[in-house]
């Protein structure tokens, strides 16, 4: 396998626009190197099958979606209060709109996942680690709620981001839904 780890993050991305754009069943070796643009087979020189490229291409996805912590950082200076819920949830509505082929993969991800047991295991081994990650930052940090608030919370902003991200203007103002969430599902005080 080659190890130049700037062509292999390239074809990775090349992969999550192959996937946001044309779907599980258009992500062959050939069409990631193409988007890519580079020579016909080099993609098959990275990764040793397809299984192994959308593995790699789950881990992408979250790296390009990771909070940047000096956001963070400014965010956490305000209250322990719905507020500030709301205002790490428009934090992750931003990144998501940001990097929309992203999650758009994901998404795909998740069908591929139905159909393929190896990568269902690895991919809800890798969300479940996200779930369980965010529910302890969100009671760590003392923010409104519990377990069940941050899950619901989860679920809700996963249905809010799938109809926003596959029928855009479906949701009239996604950003205002957001606070609405929050303040419907996350106690006062």
């Amino acid at each position: 396998m080659a190890q130049n780890p700037a062509r292999r993050a390239a074809l990775v991305d090349a992969a999550i626009e192959v996937l946001a754009g044309d779907g599980a069943r258009g992500l062959t070796f050939r069409a990631v190197d193409v988007r890519a643009g580079v020579p016909a087979g080099t993609a098959s020189n990275y990764f040793a099958n397809r299984d192994d490229l959308l593995h790699q291409v789950a881990g992408r996805v979250h790296h390009h979606l990771t909070p940047d912590p000096e956001v963070i950082t400014g965010l956490l200076r305000a209250p322990r209060d719905r507020a500030l819920v709301a205002a790490l949830l428009h934090d992750l509505l931003r990144r998501i709109e940001a990097h929309r082929s992203g999650y758009l993969a994901l998404l795909e991800l998740r069908l591929e996942a139905a159909r393929r047991p190896g990568l269902r295991t690895e991919l809800t081994r890798t969300l479940r680690a996200e779930l369980d990650a965010n529910i302890a930052y969100h009671l760590g940090e003392g923010l409104p709620g519990d377990r069940d608030t941050v899950v619901v919370l989860y679920l809700a902003m996963t249905g809010l981001l799938l109809e926003h991200l596959t029928l855009p203007g479906l949701l009239d103002d996604p950003a205002a839904l957001v606070d609405t969430l929050v303040a419907r599902i996350a106690p006062a005080g």
